[in-house]
């Protein structure tokens, strides 16, 4: 007698050509991912050789019950940690039936910034830092906690190892070597501050490819933590009081920035930045005014500051980068919540495309 777990690992490939794809999507809260599975005569390489597909848009909180179907566009493959083989990842948009990206799309906007020429020449690079924390399925409660109670203060648990310091570890490994084995340009993991808080980092990765493995590689996680029977929150904030938020800081540069003379160029974009705070901070995830209090390493929503090596800054420049005169800096203000699409492309167009004088 076959055992579940044997089927679920069985290889097809001696038998079939015949793959599956699952394609995922965003739901209507614009942070819930939704996928589901098809059958494909065999392996492909390119988002432009697989079928458009369609789902039920009234069930997501996208389309009227009278007008349900909406449209998904394949956009980016990744290979599949779980089914493994030539099976698929399928990164995905969404469109009406006449093609009009529905409004919680934000890829197609994204795409049209990243693919103007003026972008494209600077090369943006974005490594992206996304917080999380892992919740007990039936208390919401971080794991690792006391059930109704807390644990000791801050300062033990970043980068902390023990059984008493570091909670979920077997999740966040599995993940990273699911990440790795998917494509994702998955570059590091580390415990954060809050015990129960995990941080992974992609990048750097160019353009709107830098949101796609983000969406993906949360996919992984939610996929993961699934199979573990544990809760994943990307909420700002999620244990209120003298505890760390949890954000999706933005490291960011471009060719200019790159180059000699960068810093100049560093400098000139941080300014724009600052023109545009109010702008930024409402495109940059719900709840973020329960973390960017100017406490817990933050800046005050309210303010916006930077500065070389600051922590508390909305904008940090990184030492190396005043020393040599060139390279990234990081936008800190960003929620873990936030929807990366929006987040690099409104970083691109304001820095390299919005004219201040305009």
């Amino acid at each position: 007698m076959a055992l579940l777990s044997d089927l679920i690992n069985l290889d097809l490939s001696s038998i079939t050509d015949k793959i599956i794809a699952e394609y995922i999507w965003i739901g209507g809260s614009g942070m819930d991912l939704r996928s589901k599975a098809r059958t494909l005569s065999g392996p492909v390489s390119d988002p432009s050789e697989l079928p458009k597909w369609n789902y039920d848009g009234s069930s997501t909180g996208q389309a009227p019950g009278e007008d349900s179907e909406v449209i998904i566009y394949p956009q980016a493959i990744f290979k599949d940690p779980f089914r493994r083989g030539n099976h698929i990842l399928v990164m995905c948009d969404a469109y009406t039936p006449a093609g009009e990206p529905i409004p919680t799309n934000k890829r197609a906007s994204a795409s049209k910034i990243f693919s103007n020429p003026e972008v494209e020449k600077e090369v943006t690079w974005y490594g992206i830092e996304q917080e999380y924390t892992l919740l007990q399925k039936d208390t919401n409660w971080p794991l690792g906690w006391p059930l109704g109670g807390f644990p000791g203060p801050q300062g033990p648990y970043y980068c902390g190892i023990g059984a008493d310091k570091a909670f979920g570890r077997d999740i966040v490994d599995a993940h990273y070597k699911a990440c790795l084995y998917a494509g994702v340009n998955i570059s590091g993991i580390n415990g954060e501050v809050m015990p129960g808080q995990w941080e992974f980092q992609v990048g750097p990765s160019v353009g709107i490819a830098a949101a796609d493995q983000i969406w993906v590689a949360r996919y992984i996680l939610e996929r993961i933590t699934e199979i573990y029977g544990v809760v994943v929150s990307f909420d700002p904030k999620p244990i209120p009081g003298d505890w760390n938020g949890a954000g999706a800081h933005t490291n960011y540069s471009t060719k200019s920035m790159r180059e000699e003379g960068g810093y100049e160029v560093i400098k000139k974009a941080i300014e724009k930045l600052g023109l545009r705070h109010k702008e930024h901070i409402a495109a940059y995830g719900e709840g973020n005014e329960r973390r960017l209090t100017g406490r817990h390493e933050t800046a005050d929503i309210n303010t916006f500051l930077w500065g070389v090596a600051n922590r508390g800054a909305s904008i940090r420049v990184g030492r190396d980068t005043e020393k040599e005169g060139k390279g990234y800096f990081e936008d800190r203000r960003p929620a873990s919540n936030m929807d990366p699409y929006v987040v690099t492309s409104m970083i691109a167009e304001t820095t390299i495309l919005w004219n201040n004088k305009s």
